[in-house]
């Protein structure tokens, strides 16, 4: 199983947002995306998604034997095989961290008790929090609760714009450690992030500028990063 971004083009009356992005990720494997702010992560990301519409380009996903499948032409088995976690958190603050899960994990209380007890939202530690008012959640509680949402339909691809921004050092690592182990189970994870934390765990980095990314070596300092930005 893999993913390839083809040629994806986007633009905002004369803005040319996207000219042409191109990335690939393998199965099990955990790729990043950087760039300076503004360069075009979230939109890109928004329209795997399916929340924006690309002007032009293709999102392949191949299994082999198989033919490959445009998500961006078959939304029904796009919207089953990813998960999005925008930067900011898609939750209702007024309500438990309970009531945002049954929201999302439509196939009964059965279903959700399983995950809480032995499934996704146990590794997660959702269920030490499950009753506590979304508004009273620590960053970190309110970015592994939106995970956890986002998973709720045991999604293969999993997009996260910027997981890390704004947490502490536990939790930064807390997430880390949660996506590694997806990515074991033979998951796909595109992540828009500029925590070293997150892009030295990535299999491959792609710097996104000007419209358009390129493939890096990743595997250097901080200093050598931002020269690439």
């Amino acid at each position: 199983m893999k993913i390839t971004i083809k040629d994806i083009r986007k633009k905002y009356h004369a803005a040319h947002i996207l000219n042409g992005v191109s990335i690939q990720a393998e199965q099990g494997s955990m790729t990043c995306i950087l760039g300076k702010n503004g360069c075009g992560k979230s939109t890109l990301l928004s329209i795997l998604a399916g929340v924006e519409r690309a002007d032009a380009g293709s999102f392949l996903y191949e299994q082999e034997g198989a033919n490959p499948i445009d998500l961006f032409r078959h939304r029904t088995y796009a919207s089953r095989l990813i998960g999005y976690v925008p930067q900011s958190t898609p939750l209702l603050e007024e309500l438990s961290a309970l009531d945002n899960l049954r929201l999302w994990y439509t196939g009964g209380k059965k279903v959700l008790r399983q995950e809480l007890e032995e499934g996704v939202l146990k590794d997660l530690d959702i269920d030490r929090f499950l009753h506590k008012n979304v508004r009273t959640l620590s960053g970190g509680m309110k970015k592994r609760l939106s995970i956890g949402c986002a998973l709720a339909h045991h999604p293969r691809v999993l997009l996260l714009d910027e997981p890390g921004a704004a947490l502490d050092l536990i939790a930064k690592e807390q997430i880390v450690t949660w996506l590694k182990a997806f990515c074991s189970r033979g998951g796909i994870v595109l992540i828009a992030s500029h925590e070293l934390g997150e892009i030295e765990n990535c299999s491959r980095a792609y710097i996104l500028k000007d419209g358009t990314a390129a493939l890096i070596d990743h595997r250097v300092d901080s200093a050598h990063l931002a020269a690439l930005l």
